[in-house]
């Protein structure tokens, strides 16, 4: 079949590869209908982590069953599904507590799995024709049948979760305010998700005019951190106090508006735009190595972080990526319903031979290319 493959910094390549099979009962083969380019796989693109070349990218997932293993009892042979970008298993510890994100099974020696991301385990990616599922009957989400909603389908896999999970750890309530770093696919879906909660006023702080007028577009107010310090802007906006709480959605890749890299700055600005007793959610990607960091610490993950404000100000932070089955099947409801439409994100679908050429122009941040989805069968 063919797949996205990595082949080193900067380059990625639609090459052939073995066909998934059936490797343990409790498996099915999927057909991919449409797999989306995640900011994350961006962070190995560009060689700021440990993958080597043959890695199949691809977490955000979606597609019919083709095969079913003996094992699997409540999937059928043409059902849609949704995977989570978390592969698990369904009886460990944390999964059993729907931390599914921190499966202790199915990476042994780190706590979490995902399909087609370096450290996550053996597990191809979905960037391809064919995707291998284990522990289907956990780890696969049943759709309608059809093509109905393809696309707000295709966000269920990861940035429809992970934006809802940054919102969900900060415990936001329906009346509050919150401000979101970062105005990506994950940020939009951070403020999309606290307008469904029921947020008084959501911040999408960002300098991309596309994603600022995107952010406008769900009913955010977008700050332009190139047009003076956010901080500022919406304290100015809040009689002085700023949000009640904040998310992370950028990263360590986060940069000043002099294009200097700073990996502590979200992080800090939202201990500074948060008020006292506040809360943080943070879903932005941070590693424990990064061989391309501006300074030798951070090359270790180590941050200059305001802890002490941190502190000072009696702020609660959560972490982590998002534990995509406590959320995926309420979001689902929501978009069988007309409830929800994250699809707005979608900026682009094209074939899967256009990857290779996707993933330059996503990186360079060209307009047009904030979300690609890939359709392997078109």
């Amino acid at each position: 079949m063919r797949a996205v493959v990595y082949e080193g910094p900067h380059e990625v390549a639609v090459n052939e590869v073995d066909d998934p099979r059936i490797e343990d009962p409790n498996d099915v083969v999927v057909q991919v209908t449409t797999t989306a380019i995640c900011g994350s796989d961006l962070h190995m693109y560009e060689g700021r982590t440990a993958a080597e070349p043959g890695i199949v990218f691809g977490h955000e997932n979606m597609g019919v069953i083709v095969e079913t293993g003996p094992g699997v009892t409540s999937l059928r042979v043409g059902d849609r599904v949704s995977m989570p970008f978390n592969v698990a298993c369904g009886f460990c510890r944390n999964c059993r507590e729907q931390r599914t994100g921190f499966c202790l099974t199915v990476n042994p020696g780190f706590a979490g799995g995902a399909y087609g991301y370096v450290s996550m385990g053996p597990y191809r990616g979905g960037q391809a024709e064919y995707l291998r599922v284990p522990f289907a009957d956990f780890n696969c989400l049943k759709l309608p049948p059809g093509t109905e909603h393809e696309n707000d389908y295709a966000m269920l896999a990861d940035i429809f979760p992970t934006g809802y999970h940054g919102v969900a750890m900060t415990g936001l309530r329906p009346g509050e305010n919150l401000t979101v770093m970062g105005g990506g696919p994950v940020g939009l879906m951070a403020a999309y998700s606290a307008v469904l909660i029921g947020a008084s006023e959501v911040f999408v702080v960002d300098r991309v005019p596309d994603r600022l007028r995107l952010a406008e577009s769900i009913g955010a107010t977008p700050i332009d951190f190139s047009a003076g310090d956010p901080v500022e802007q919406i304290r100015d906006q809040t009689a002085g106090v700023g949000t009640d709480h904040g998310v992370d959605a950028v990263g360590y890749q986060a940069s000043a508006p002099s294009g200097e890299e700073q990996p502590a700055l979200v992080l800090n600005t939202l201990v500074e735009v948060v008020r006292a007793t506040g809360a943080i959610g943070v879903v932005g990607l941070y590693l424990s190595a990064d061989p391309g960091a501006p300074d030798e610490h951070s090359a270790w993950g180590e941050l200059l972080f305001k802890v002490g404000k941190l502190f000072e100000k009696g702020l609660r932070i959560g972490t982590g990526q998002a534990n995509v089955k406590t959320y995926n099947a309420y979001l689902r409801n929501l978009i069988m319903a007309g409830r929800a439409t994250p699809s707005f994100v979608v900026s682009k679908e094209l074939p899967l031979d256009a990857a290779p050429e996707a993933y330059q122009r996503f990186d360079r941040r060209e307009p047009g290319y904030s979300k690609v989805v890939l359709k392997p069968a078109a």
